[in-house]
C-alpha cells in the first residue's frame, strides 16, 4: 500500500507528461496542508519549474489543472497565490483508503532498503548500573531500530558495552580490598558499582592504587588467569542485570560486542593506518592528523606504552562490519559530547577508502538542574528506580480511577502505563534539546503524554465492546463513508500516519511521530465528542466503527514504534 501523496502524483504526472511533453522538469512535490481552507495537500510545481518550462508560475499551475481528468483521488483544484494549487480529495477516496489501512502493509519504494543497518546504541559500561544517563541512548535508539524496520529495512542491533580498560583494573583492586561478599552474592553490580566508588575515594588519599590498578589492567590484558576469570564474571553478572531491564522495556539486541570483542582486530587497523602513511609516530605515539580544511584535532590511535583508544575501538568496529554485514549504513547514539570523536573516527574511515555511509544520532545530555549525572559522585537515579516510581504513580491513579480491577490486571496496566510515560517523556522531546530531569515532569500522565495516547486506545476498545454487546460487531470489510466535518478531519489525518513514520525514520526524530500520534488521539477525541456512534443507524454506526478501529490500530503501531504498549481498558 502506497503513502497517499503517492496517489496523487500519479495523477499530477499524467498531466506534466501531457501539458509540458518536452520539458526535463524539476520533481513534483507534494505537502500537506498546513490549513484545511487550503486543502487536503499543495504544489508549488509551477513556481518549482516556472524558469525551465518558461511563462508565468500561475499561468503554468492553471495550464496543468487544465490537464487534470475526472479521477477517483482528487475532488477539486485551486489555484491560490503566485501559482500554488490546493488540492482537495474526494471522500470516497479517503474513505477506501482508510479501509485498507492496518491491513496491507505500507510500500517505500524510493528508499534503497539493500543489505544491513548496523544500529549501535545503549552502551552502558560494565559494572555499573543502568541509570538515567543511559535512557536516551536507550530508548531512541530502540525507536530509530523500530522505524528502520517498520520501512522495510533490515536492521542489527548492537550493544556496544564498555567492557575493557582501566576501570576493570579498578575493580579488581576494589574487589580485592573492600568487596562485601554478603552484599556481593545478594546484588553482585550493585556491589561492584559500590567498591569502584569506594576506589576513588581511597586513591583519592593513595595515589599509589593508581598504580596498582594499572599494574592488574595489565594482567589483565597479558591473560593473567585470575583477573581474566573475574573480568569474564564482572560480565556476565552486569549482563544478566542489564537484560533484566532491557526486558521490561521490551528492548532486545542482536549482538553485545563489546570493546573486548574488537580488541585483537587493533593491531591490523593501526598497522594499515601506518603503511598507508595516515599515521604518523608523534612523541612516541601513533597519531593521525588531519587537512586543516577538516578542522579536527589529531587523533591518537595508540598511545606510545601500546594502548589503543576509543578510536582504535571503533575503526576497528567498522573494519569488522565492513567484513561480515552487507552494510547499507551504520548508525550511532550518543550525546552531544562525543560530536568531535565521531568526526574524527568518520574522517579515517574515509582517508582509509572504507565506502560506507555512518551516521551519528547525538542528542542532548539529561542532567539535574544543578549539573550532569554521575556514578563517581554518587548523584544519580537508576533506571530500575525511574521504572519503579513510574509504575507506583501509575498504579495510584488507576486504584483511584477504576478500583474493580483485578489485583493482576492493575499491576499489568501500572507497568505498561509508568513505562509508557517515561519512554514518550523523553522521545516526545527533540532528540538535540537537552533535559532536565524532574520526577514530575518525566512522570506526567495529562497532556501530550503516553498515558493520553494510551488511554485514548482504550477508550475505542471499550467502545468496541460496546458495540459488541448491542449485536453490532466490527465489520472490518464494511465500506466506510464519510458524513461529517470532524469525521473527515478524523480520517484525512489518520492516511497521513506512513507519511509521518517515514519523516521520523528519515531524520531519525521519534518526536516528528509522537507529535503526529497526539494530534490523531486529539481528533478522535473531537469525533467522539460531536459524532455519536452507537446510536446511528446502521450504516453510520458500522462505517463509524471502521474508522475507529482504523485508529485504534494506527495508535498501537505508532506507539509500538516507540517501542510502548498499549492495554485494553485503563
Amino acid at each position: 500500500m502506497l503513502r497517499i501523496e503517492k496517489y496523487i502524483e500519479e495523477v499530477f504526472y499524467n498531466a506534466i507528461h501531457k501539458a509540458f511533453p518536452e520539458k526535463e522538469v524539476k520533481p513534483l512535490e507534494i505537502t500537506i496542508a498546513t490549513n484545511e481552507k487550503f486543502g487536503d495537500f499543495q504544489t508549488n510545481f509551477a513556481m518549482m519549474n516556472s524558469k525551465i518550462i518558461g511563462g508565468n508560475p500561475r499561468k503554468i499551475a492553471e495550464e496543468l489543472v487544465n490537464n487534470i481528468p475526472e479521477n477517483e483521488v482528487i475532488e477539486k483544484l485551486e489555484i491560490a497565490g503566485p501559482g500554488f494549487i490546493n488540492i482537495f480529495l474526494k471522500d470516497s477516496f479517503v474513505s477506501k483508503y482508510v479501509g485498507l489501512m492496518t491491513s496491507e502493509k505500507y510500500e517505500f519504494k524510493e528508499l534503497d532498503t539493500h543489505g544491513d543497518i548496523i544500529i549501535d546504541y545503549s552502551s552502558p559500561n560494565i559494572a555499573k548500573r543502568m541509570h538515567i544517563g543511559h535512557l536516551r541512548s536507550t530508548i531512541i535508539g530502540d525507536s530509530v531500530k523500530r522505524l528502520c524496520n517498520f520501512l522495510g529495512y533490515h536492521t542489527v542491533a548492537d550493544n556496544h558495552i564498555g567492557d575493557w580498560g582501566t576501570q576493570f583494573g579498578k575493580l579488581i583492586v576494589g574487589y580485592h580490598n573492600w568487596l562485601d561478599k554478603e552484599a556481593y552474592e545478594k546484588n553482585p553490580i550493585e556491589e561492584l558499582e559500590r567498591v569502584y566508588v569506594e576506589f576513588t575515594k581511597q586513591s583519592e588519599e593513595h595515589p599509589e592504587l593508581e598504580d596498582i590498578a594499572r599494574e592488574e589492567l595489565k594482567k589483565l590484558q597479558d591473560g593473567d588467569e585470575e583477573n581474566y576469570k573475574l573480568w569474564q564474571e564482572f560480565i556476565k553478572v552486569s549482563l544478566q542485570e542489564y537484560n533484566k531491564l532491557y526486558t521490561r522495556m521490551g528492548i532486545h539486541f542482536d549482538t553485545y560486542y563489546g570493546e573486548s570483542f574488537y580488541h585483537p582486530i587493533m593491531p591490523s587497523v593501526v598497522e594499515e593506518l601506518v603503511e598507508k602513511g595516515l599515521a604518523i609516530e608523534d612523541q612516541g605515539a601513533k597519531v593521525v592528523f588531519f587537512d586543516e580544511k577538516d578542522n579536527l584535532h589529531p587523533c591518537i590511535v595508540q598511545k606510545k606504552d601500546g594502548a589503543f583508544l576509543y578510536s582504535t575501538s571503533d575503526i576497528a568496529t567498522i573494519k569488522f562490519r565492513r567484513e561480515n554485514y552487507d552494510v547499507n549504513k551504520i548508525i550511532y547514539l550518543t550525546d552531544e559530547r562525543q560530536q568531535d570523536h565521531f568526526k574524527q573516527f568518520f574522517k579515517i574511515t574515509e582517508m582509509l577508502g572504507w565506502d560506507i555511509e555512518k551516521v551519528h544520532i547525538w542528542f542532548g545530555i539529561m542532567r539535574f538542574a544543578d549539573g550532569v549525572f554521575s556514578t563517581r559522585k554518587g548523584n544519580v537515579i537508576r533506571l530500575e528506580q525511574l521504572l519503579d516510581e513510574g509504575k507506583k504513580r501509575a498504579l495510584e491513579i488507576i486504584e483511584e480511577k477504576n478500583p474493580n480491577l483485578s489485583a493482576e490486571e492493575k499491576d499489568n496496566i501500572a507497568e505498561v502505563v509508568g513505562v509508557g510515560a517515561i519512554k514518550y517523556a523523553d522521545l516526545s522531546q527533540n532528540r538535540q534539546s537537552p533535559i532536565i530531569f524532574e520526577w514530575d515532569k518525566i512522570l506526567s500522565f495529562e497532556g501530550n503524554t503516553a498515558p493520553y495516547l494510551q488511554y485514548s486506545y482504550a477508550r475505542i476498545q471499550s467502545i468496541l465492546r460496546k458495540a459488541e454487546e448491542i449485536g453490532k460487531p466490527l465489520n472490518e470489510k464494511f465500506d466506510m463513508k464519510i458524513s461529517e466535518k470532524a469525521e473527515r478531519n478524523l480520517a484525512t489525518y489518520l492516511t497521513l500516519f506512513p507519511t509521518m513514520a517515514l519523516r521520523a525514520g528519515e531524520a531519525y526524530k521519534p518526536n516528528l511521530l509522537t507529535d503526529y500520534l497526539f494530534e490523531l488521539a486529539k481528533k478522535f477525541n473531537t469525533f467522539y465528542n460531536s459524532c455519536p456512534i452507537l446510536n446511528q443507524e446502521d450504516d453510520v454506526l458500522f462505517s463509524r466503527l471502521v474508522l475507529i478501529d482504523r485508529v485504534a490500530k494506527t495508535l498501537k503501531t505508532g506507539l509500538d514504534l516507540l517501542g510502548i504498549n498499549t492495554v485494553n481498558r485503563m
